[in-house]
């Protein structure tokens, strides 16, 4: 399973950007997606979630900002993304929980995409 994520940029404090991530390869389910971000010096968090059932999850600091939205027929997950501020830079992760037979899961990750928001 991979996942390829896209959509990240420079952009300026107030603006908007759109995060998409696709899964591809063996995949019979896929249960969650998210989205993390790592900023420079601080730990991974997460930033936001969606269950295969359309449940949604958000980091306090960006409830009201951020929507994440998942397409579970093309295993793919988006993450719009309005009135950005300079402490939203960081690189974002796209992360999902996904089973390859009917036993077991395993996480993956797609290589991070990077958002930076000047002031």
């Amino acid at each position: 399973v991979q996942l390829q994520a896209s959509g990240g940029g420079l952009v300026q404090a107030g603006g908007s950007l759109r995060l998409s991530c696709a899964a591809s390869g063996s995949i019979l389910t896929t249960h969650s997606m998210a989205w993390y971000r790592q900023a420079p010096g601080q730990e991974r968090e997460l930033v936001a979630s969606v269950s295969s059932d359309g449940r949604t999850n958000y980091a306090d600091s960006v409830k009201g900002r951020f929507t994440i939205s998942g397409d579970n027929a093309k295993n793919t997950v988006y993450l719009e993304m309005n009135n950005l501020k300079p402490e939203d830079t960081a690189v974002y992760y796209c992360n999902a929980r996904i089973s390859d037979n009917p036993w077991d899961d395993d996480k993956y990750w797609g290589q991070g995409t990077l958002v930076t928001v000047s002031s």
